[in-house]
């Protein structure tokens, strides 16, 4: 018989402090502005702290944290009653890792047409840079359906962008 190992304060610590840029990243998809996920990454750490006996796996810590970022985003902007528009994004003059404002503007705006379920997928593909496989291990899915999911999605986004550039000259 094996016995489970659970996560120590400190392991969490560190683990936590060794990733928390990337942290701050996903939840700053999901709010576009520093004070909300500032917010959402403090009601995360509180209840991932909390829950420290829960996680069976401790090498799975970054999944599991991951997918409490994402329920506190959730459950975040539910109780706002809104998702951040594209004009509240603000001007773009603050440095956001993009090669240009332009780029981020319509990455952003990619995002504001997507339901939440899909714009988790796509944060966590595109802007945390994370594998099918892993991206499956936080959300529960088999890594063809995030696959199929993400690439459905990109298709609709593309052939929305095409029907509005049709509109725009004319043709």
């Amino acid at each position: 018989m094996f016995s489970i190992r659970h996560l120590t304060k400190e392991e969490f610590a560190r683990r936590w402090e060794a990733s928390r840029e990337k942290y701050y990243r996903l939840a700053y998809c999901y709010t576009k502005n520093e004070p909300d996920a500032l917010e959402i990454l403090s009601e995360a750490t509180y209840r991932g702290y909390c829950s420290l006996h829960q996680i069976r796996e401790p090498e799975y810590f970054d999944t599991w944290f991951c997918r409490i970022i994402i329920y506190e985003a959730y459950r975040f902007l539910k109780q706002k009653k809104r998702w951040v528009s594209y004009e509240e994004y603000g001007d773009g003059t603050e440095e956001q890792g993009f090669q240009t404002v332009e780029d981020s503007i319509d990455l952003y705006r990619c995002l504001d047409m997507v339901a939440p379920e899909m714009k988790t997928l796509l944060v966590l593909k595109y802007f945390e840079e994370r594998s099918f496989k892993e991206i499956g291990e936080i959300l529960s899915l088999p890594e063809n359906t995030v696959k199929t999911r993400i690439y459905r999605e990109l298709k609709r986004l593309r052939d929305k962008e095409e029907l509005h550039g049709y509109r725009e000259t004319g043709i």
